[in-house]
């Protein structure tokens, strides 16, 4: 289980706002008493913020805001001596319009060495005045942006699938990748264990960036990628190279170093390209995470990834949330004014439960073992979401659920922060947080705190829940079960009504109420004990 720390969000130890380095480091004892392996850690290098960090202007470096470099080191010392492990966010596809290579770029001539390192093309028509295609940003609006020449002339355009703060790199030249190379032997030698990959099925464009048949794609996001500028064949090598890289530190000293990528990609057959023996070790698989509160849904999330990612050899790496997505709580609540009843909570309780059940590896974003709701009522003017500056809309809109967590007391900074005069967390925090505070949730054995800390300690010493095989028993058909080793069962109830338990007994663990042969609605439960007949074969999705 590794926790994800969004820096800016975490713990800020100077009083200016914003978490940083010195606020993780704080927290580490914190960390390690929840029971996680280690953490990743959000963007935290140079850059000018323009997506909070995921726009790099130094990718060898510590932003000020963040701390230093010697700040790092402590952190890294800290966490190892904690027996934490420590993953940096790394950015490959995109770096920040201020990064010297696309400000020498900018200043050199069409068709130079420095202009290779991106993706610049003329533009379309008469004088040029149309983007070199069709393709639009997964931010908003189109994936092009024109560039004045030094005479103030209109001159090419440059591609940026996200912002044009955040120019993409054209990794068909090697200088990009010999590069990369040295960032991540700059990162390992400082100690650490190893990365998350942004964009990890990016990279590659085709070569010729055609027109795309559905130029909208990347706009809608969830729905659909623009498969010319996605998953192309070429970025494999890439992850061959970097894992070369992360199996020589191995070699040095035993200790293995991780590569995870954030892979989107629309089965998991693909996926399970991505984490062959020699390319990385994990990749995230959202489907778990998009799958709507239903039995069947789930059920045939699972087996799709069993089979097709686990039945290679690999690890299936499951998440229920990230920076990214709208909070668990109030994802599962399913419409406006039902989160008030308990329901989104119950769900998520139950769903982090199956999720730790499960054989692999999981991942957990901050504040999601408080049990937080997404803030929703953000006013319009202390958003910072490039998706909203680009857009206008709200919709898709993250900061709801990046805003500062709420460590003690009951007003805001709720110990996120030093109390400093004129000074407030970079997103205002709801007075409803000191419901949800770390102090409350460790006082109260009840909370979503103490079912997560369970669990760890479960999947931890149970020998049941280790990489072994996973099988479906009978259930109704609103109930998942499943048996994990030898007498080890966890079933969630995913209707309106209790159910027979499909275990007798009392249950090990339950992430709510649940009566002797019982199994209550929204409500999961691990049993220890003789297994009960197993159901039929897993559904082909």
């Amino acid at each position: 289980m590794i926790y994800q720390v969004y820096v800016r969000s975490f713990l800020d130890s100077t009083g200016d706002g914003v978490g940083d380095l010195a606020g993780v480091r704080a927290g580490l004892p914190y960390l390690r008493k929840l029971g996680v392996d280690g953490i990743w850690l959000s963007p935290f290098y140079p850059s000018p913020q323009h997506d909070h960090g995921y726009d790099v202007a130094d990718y060898c470096g510590v932003d000020p805001v963040y701390g230093d470099l010697a700040e790092f080191d402590r952190l890294v010392a800290d966490a190892h001596r904690l027996g934490l492990r420590l993953l940096l966010d790394i950015v490959p596809n995109h770096c920040s319009s201020e990064h010297p290579w696309f400000r020498e770029a900018l200043a050199a001539a069409p068709g130079s060495a420095a202009r290779s390192r991106f993706h610049f093309a003329p533009g379309r028509g008469p004088e040029g005045e149309e983007p070199p295609n069709n393709w639009r940003a997964m931010f908003g609006g189109p994936a092009w942006s024109r560039t004045t020449a030094a005479d103030g002339t209109p001159g090419e355009w440059y591609l940026h699938l996200f912002t044009p703060e955040q120019p993409d790199l054209n990794w068909r030249d090697p200088v990009v990748g010999d590069d990369f190379e040295r960032v991540l032997r700059f990162w390992l030698d400082r100690g650490v264990d190893g990365f998350r990959i942004d964009v990890a099925a990016g990279l590659f464009k085709h070569p010729e960036l055609p027109d795309s048949d559905d130029p909208g794609a990347d706009e809608r996001a969830r729905d659909a990628v623009n498969q010319l500028a996605w998953n192309q064949p070429e970025v494999h090598g890439v992850w061959r190279r970097w894992r070369s890289v992360c199996e020589e530190y191995t070699a040095r000293d035993g200790h293995e170093r991780l590569l995870v990528g954030e892979v989107s990609v629309p089965t998991a057959r693909e996926h399970a390209e991505y984490v062959r023996p020699d390319e990385l070790h994990q990749a995230f698989f959202f489907d778990l995470l998009s799958a709507p509160w239903d039995a069947g849904a789930f059920r045939a999330t699972i087996t799709e990834a069993i089979r097709d990612i686990a039945g290679t050899g690999s690890t299936v790496t499951w998440v229920l949330n990230n920076h990214d997505q709208v909070r668990t709580v109030t994802r599962y609540a399913g419409e406006p004014g039902v989160e008030g009843s308990g329901l989104g909570a119950a769900r998520a309780r139950a769903a982090a439960l199956l999720m730790l059940a499960l054989p692999g590896a999981a991942y957990v974003y901050q504040g999601e073992e408080l049990g937080l709701p997404e803030v929703l009522d953000l006013p319009d003017e202390v958003l910072t979401d490039p998706i909203f500056r680009r857009t206008g809309s709200r919709k898709h809109v993250r900061d709801g659920c990046r805003v500062p967590l709420p460590w003690s007391g009951h007003a805001s900074p709720f110990g996120f922060s030093q109390e400093t005069a004129g000074v407030k967390p970079w997103l205002p925090q709801p007075e409803w947080f000191a419901e949800h505070a770390t102090d409350r949730a460790l006082a109260d054995t009840r909370s979503f705190w103490h079912l997560y800390r369970d669990g760890l300690q479960l999947r931890r010493t149970l020998p049941q829940l280790g990489e072994g095989p996973l099988r479906w028993l009978d259930a109704p058909a609103q109930v998942l079960a499943i048996a994990r080793g030898e007498g080890l069962v966890c079933a969630v109830n995913f209707g309106t009504e209790p159910v027979p338990a499909p275990v007798a007994g009392t249950p090990l663990l339950a992430s709510g109420p649940c009566p002797d042969g019982v199994l209550p609605a929204a409500t999961a439960a691990w049993w220890a004990g003789e297994l009960p007949a197993p159901g039929p074969a897993a559904p082909q999705p």
